[in-house]
């Protein structure tokens, strides 16, 4: 059996820094945190790293801050792709904004930049891109349509840790803000939940930890109304000790991947395209056929896992009714036919083979 991710291989290394917490005696809010914070920073090329509780939060209390600092206001609008898992709209919509969805460029996966001005209107504020599947979603052309329009940047970089723009920047250090998930199946995974924010902004980055701590920049005053959104000692660890192998884990996947588009060449299968010069660290490998269901079963009897992201967009889902009736075509294709392969850093480029060899001989 071919595991279309393997955690218990993945993790298996990192058990020592949950060990060495267990024992210290402190679990949260201590000087583990602080120095995760610190390097990850560093890493993504940012000031400062606020960690949370998970990535849907660290999404929401960017927009909750911005609200806090009057730079957005309830009912505003935030465009978001429309091709995107569902947490990305949620942040949104708990900040009792408006989201304005825009469909997504079929050749890359992610939202069309061509098609963001039309979507603009008095009342947009902000563009939250995706790096969805662990693909670039920035492009010039977007950062320069934010900053003529006065609008913030928000990156949504929850499938993308290490994913690079122009080989000097990281994702997550491209715009205003942006939300990381370190959820286990990451490529920079936790043991449980946890999240983070980055970004240069001093005092978007005070509003945010005072938000994450009840409201609180100083123990038991209480400035704003906050939540409990903080990241924990252990799973602070766990990142830190993984960190410094993240580079190398995306260098696997992406010899897997390549592997992958070397090597299938069934006309019934799409893959991504590598060729218009966006970096991928392929947190998820995505093909996309019109036969998905058959293609999954047919690998499920050949001894592949495979899963699909997503099955059902948000606009179809019933907690966005009033949405069900829209028509967004793009990304119902990608939804309906996206089939997502093994591609993860336990992997061996033998299985990636053996993948590629029973993707070909699908018919």
């Amino acid at each position: 059996m071919i595991k279309y991710l393997d955690l218990k291989r993945i993790n298996a290394p990192y058990e020592h820094a949950a060990d060495e917490v267990l024992c210290s005696g402190w679990y949260l809010r201590g000087e583990t945190t602080r120095h995760f914070e610190q390097h990850y920073a560093e890493y993504i090329g940012t000031k400062h790293c606020i960690g949370c509780a998970n990535g849907l939060d660290a999404l929401t209390l960017i927009l909750r801050a911005y609200k806090e600092l009057g730079i957005i206001h309830e009912g505003d609008e935030v465009i978001v792709p429309a091709n995107t898992y569902i947490a990305s709209i949620l942040a949104v919509t708990e900040n009792r904004l408006t989201p304005v969805l825009v469909e997504p460029d079929i050749n890359t996966l992610q939202i069309d930049d061509t098609l963001i001005e039309q979507a603009i209107t008095l009342r947009t504020r902000a563009i939250m891109i995706v790096h969805l599947y662990g693909r670039c979603a920035y492009t010039d052309r977007i950062g320069e349509i934010c900053q003529r329009h006065g609008m913030k940047l928000i990156e949504d970089n929850a499938q993308a840790h290490g994913c690079m723009f122009a080989t000097q920047l990281h994702t997550g250090a491209l715009g205003d803000a942006a939300g990381h998930s370190f959820y286990p199946t990451k490529n920079l995974g936790a043991f449980g939940d946890a999240g983070a924010v980055t970004t240069d902004d001093d005092e978007l980055a005070e509003v945010v930890r005072a938000l994450g701590n009840y409201g609180s920049a100083e123990k038991y005053i209480f400035e704003r109304i906050g939540r409990n959104s903080r990241i924990d000692e252990l799973q602070a660890a766990i990142l830190d000790a993984k960190l410094a192998h993240l580079d190398a884990d995306n260098a696997r996947r992406k010899a897997i991947a390549t592997t992958y588009i070397n090597q299938v060449k069934n006309p019934l299968i799409r893959l991504p395209r590598p060729s218009d010069g966006r970096d991928s660290v392929w947190h998820i490998f995505p093909v996309l056929c019109s036969r998905r269901d058959e293609l999954q079963q047919y690998l499920r009897d050949h001894g592949v896992e495979t899963q699909i992201h997503y099955p059902i967009p948000p606009h179809k889902q019933k907690c966005y009714a009033d949405w069900n009736s829209l028509s967004l075509p793009i990304t119902e294709q990608i939804h309906a036919q996206e089939l997502s392969i093994p591609c993860h850093p336990a992997m061996t480029l033998k299985e990636a083979s053996i993948v590629a060899d029973l993707l070909n001989l699908f018919q």
